[in-house]
């Protein structure tokens, strides 16, 4: 999406002065003690510098001036609020305000969170609950679990994860990732997609704090149910990526395999910045046996000074028959990002199979842009 200058449009600008008119609207509309004219004035002070968190958490503070004193008072014109937004994110700011007034009504904030959330979520406006009393907290976010609302089950593992992204890190669940481990359970067979990836999202951040925590506990839950083994095979993905053998075993994969790669190699062996480059290969069994296999790849990129910095990507997953050749392929564009910037050079290209290095290639970086380029046909992924 762009803006009116054919620039990118950019996140922080859904919470713009057209966001904080619609939700002066919905409080308007909510109640004549909402002060329209105190919150436009409180919310749009300073916004442009801000991005799109910190703009959550100033239009919650300019809802303070425009509602009464009394919290309970406030937080029905809140509830009343919520359906006349239009946009998650207005909620998200809108929940925020739980957060920033209601942390001496535990009982009333934990049951305005739950109705919250279902117009936009209220994973980052729980996190101060769970910092203030996480015990407390997380019993009620099990109690969630038996919601008939996927927004609200959501909820219970959303807001417990230990790495939420763009969320501050609740202390007692730095220290102990897996503190929230009987919502996870009890969600494990969820019906709703919503409430798995986040159940899968939740487990794969404690992964990365607790392996081996994962991999036991995962081992004991049957995966005769569909949705169960979609939540492990989704939690492991860090895993996966890393070679670990205990995760591979859980989705049924051998740790390495029996095959021969021919031709693997990036196509054009150089390309500018905003280029685009084609990564394939040709796998061949060598084995008397079907395989499973899961074919990733890794780019090592050339950073200042000699270093380098790797990220593995998914390439496919696939059963092998015995002595058949596959050609695997994928197109890739080259272009930076707020959180990676690319470096001139040698850029090196592992081809993983079941998690063990099974060849190695090369592309060079050149030290000019090219305009973005378009793509049909393969799968094509941004670095």
């Amino acid at each position: 999406m762009a803006n009116e200058t054919g620039a990118p449009a950019l996140l922080k600008d859904i919470l713009g002065a057209p966001a904080l008119a619609v939700i002066a609207g919905a409080g308007a509309a909510a109640s004549p003690r909402f002060d329209r004219a105190a919150f436009l004035e409180a919310a749009s002070a300073g916004l442009g510098d801000l991005s799109i968190m910190q703009r959550v958490r100033h239009i919650a503070d300019a809802l303070i001036p425009a509602l009464p004193d009394d919290y309970p008072a406030a937080l029905e014109i809140i509830l009343a609020m919520a359906p006349g937004l239009n946009h998650g994110f207005q909620a998200v700011a809108v929940t925020e305000f739980v957060a920033r007034r209601g942390r001496d009504h535990f009982d009333l904030s934990m049951a305005a969170l739950a109705r919250l959330t279902r117009f936009g979520t209220a994973e980052f406006a729980i996190r101060p609950f769970l910092a203030d009393d996480p015990a407390r907290t997380l019993a009620v976010m099990l109690d969630w679990t038996g919601s008939p609302d996927e927004h609200v089950r959501r909820l219970a593992s959303e807001g417990s994860r230990p790495r939420l992204p763009w969320a501050a890190r609740v202390p007692a669940m730095k220290d102990e990732p897996t503190l929230a481990a009987p919502i996870l359970e009890a969600l494990r067979a969820d019906g709703s997609v919503y409430v798995r990836k986040s159940v899968a999202n939740h487990l794969n951040d404690i992964a990365k704090d607790r392996p081996e925590w994962v991999l036991d506990r995962l081992g004991t839950w049957p995966q005769a149910d569909a949705g169960t083994k979609w939540i492990v095979r989704h939690a492991l993905r860090t895993l996966i990526k890393k070679g670990d053998a205990g995760a591979l075993a859980l989705i049924g994969v051998a740790h390495g395999a029996e095959v021969e790669v021919r031709l693997f190699a990036a196509t054009p062996s150089s390309v500018a910045l905003g280029g685009e480059i084609t990564i394939g290969a040709q796998v061949v069994s060598t084995s008397a046996q079907a395989q499973k296999l899961v074919v990733d790849y890794r780019i090592r990129y050339a950073r200042a000074g000699g270093k380098t910095a790797a990220k593995v990507f998914k390439l496919k997953t696939f059963e092998l028959a015995a002595g058949e050749t596959v050609s695997l392929g994928i197109r890739q564009t080259i272009r930076d990002f707020s959180t990676r910037r690319h470096h001139p050079g040698v850029h090196a290209l592992d081809l993983l199979v079941n998690g063990r290095t099974m060849a190695r290639s090369e592309f060079l970086l050149l030290d000019r842009p090219v305009p973005a380029q378009s793509a049909s046909g393969l799968q094509t992924v941004s670095t």
